[in-house]
């Protein structure tokens, strides 16, 4: 892997993932973590995600005139997905009027003990950056307000159940 430019691909691939392809995100946070000593794996993948860079060079977001906005967000994670140090990966991707407008993964600042923590965890991240992402669209004057709650969509059923029951019990500790 001497003679490979594993390191220039994935500063290529971070520039691409901040100014045009919102969802390379996730690949590319993976492999930046293998900056130091890459293997051929690692290598194919990136090449991989070239050449998925080049064939959707054409397709691009679009944003519709709306009188009223409303934040949907999208919130995932793996449990323990890193197997170094246990930790989760968490993502969340705002839309308003149907583009994407703010995204994110990284991982956890905390090992999680069990998958509906580690939703919950998502869940917090992204709803901190919901918050702030409405405050900051109002704030901009483009419209009166978003009147509209944010929409939280969430695939832990778990998480689902747990936030639509106002019991607590002796294991749950969030």
């Amino acid at each position: 892997m001497f003679d490979k430019p594993y390191a220039s691909v994935i500063g290529s691939l971070m520039y691409a993932q901040v100014c045009t392809c919102r969802d390379i995100a996730f690949i590319v946070g993976v492999l930046g973590r293998y900056l130091r000593n890459p293997g051929m794996d690692h290598w194919t993948i990136a090449k991989r995600m070239m050449c998925y860079l080049k064939r959707t060079g054409d397709y691009m977001l679009t944003y519709k005139r709306s009188e009223s906005l409303e934040i949907i967000w999208f919130s995932n994670y793996d449990f323990a997905g890193s197997q170094d140090s246990k930790r989760s990966t968490s993502g969340y991707v705002f839309m308003l009027t149907g583009g994407v407008v703010s995204w994110k993964s990284a991982k956890q600042t905390l090992v999680a003990s069990s998958t509906m923590v580690a939703e919950f965890v998502a869940c917090y991240v992204a709803s901190n950056h919901g918050i702030w992402l409405r405050n900051f669209v109002t704030k901009l004057h483009v419209v009166n307000g978003i009147e509209k709650p944010l929409k939280i969509y969430c695939d832990n059923n778990s998480v689902v159940l747990y936030s639509n029951n106002n019991k607590s019990s002796i294991k749950s500790k969030y």
